[in-house]
């Protein structure tokens, strides 16, 4: 049987290898690179492989894999355009494990969003659900700091407004805003990676209602009220009414 791979953390020196070893077995069948990339996600998947390992280097990937240096390369770019390894070089250079970001999970929205395998309805109705059950933890965590930042928000926006410069990006940055209110890291990776997605939904329902803009940003003021007075009642209404309309315009 193959050997354990060497597990090296960070960018320094060697350190010893987890207890339970992650085992790489020779692949023969299939498209090589795809089964590779299979096995290697799968041991991530159980903590064999954690952000911050580096991979073996290609010659014994080679090896263990019984393949060659094409697929492991082919391999390991797949695993890098997917965001779960960064290939640097150098001498302390090589394939490290890596913690997939929000922005690629996003990125994979907004192209579903852009080729209508889900459409902006759908998208609406989600944070409907999500936004509005995140309210009782905002009215329940939210700093003075996140009061203040939310309330920078409004005052641009209405600047924006004033000036004819306003774009949907304001209530993005609002509603995401809201999220990191929650102090939650959960709930802030899941809603920054709807970026994208809540951005195109939101488009399109200006183009139904261009005075949009004005009233979400007097409605972003009122649940801003609502939260200061830690009144989760009030803020979901004012949420539930604010996206039940968006809802209505991406419906139309």
């Amino acid at each position: 049987m193959a050997g354990p791979p060497e597990a090296v953390r960070g960018t320094d020196a060697a350190v010893p290898a987890p207890a339970e070893e992650a085992i790489f077995r020779p692949v023969s069948v299939g498209r090589i690179s795809e089964i590779i990339v299979e096995q290697i996600r799968e041991l991530m998947r159980q903590g064999q492989l954690k952000p911050g390992d580096r991979l073996p280097p290609e010659r014994d990937l080679c090896e263990r894999f019984g393949v060659s240096r094409v697929t492991v390369r082919e391999a390991l770019r797949m695993l890098e355009s997917s965001g779960l390894v960064q290939i640097r070089v150098g001498a302390r250079g090589g394939a490290f494990v890596t913690a997939p970001s929000s922005d690629r999970v996003g990125e994979g929205l907004t192209d579903m969003l852009t080729l209508s395998a889900i459409s902006a309805a759908d998208v609406t109705e989600i944070r409907l659900i999500l936004e509005m059950g995140i309210v009782p933890l905002v009215c329940e965590r939210a700093t003075e700091q996140d009061i203040a930042d939310l309330e920078e928000i409004c005052e641009r926006s209405e600047a924006a407004l004033r000036s004819g410069e306003y774009s949907m990006e304001y209530s993005l940055e609002f509603h995401t805003r809201v999220a990191r209110a929650t102090h939650n890291p959960a709930v802030v990776m899941l809603v920054e990676s709807f970026r994208g997605p809540i951005h195109m939904s939101l488009e399109q329902a200006r183009e139904v209602a261009p005075e949009m803009g004005g009233l979400g940003t007097r409605e972003h003021e009122r649940f801003i009220e609502a939260v200061r007075r830690r009144d989760p009642d009030a803020a979901t209404q004012i949420m539930r009414e604010h996206l039940e309309r968006t809802a209505r315009r991406v419906g139309h």
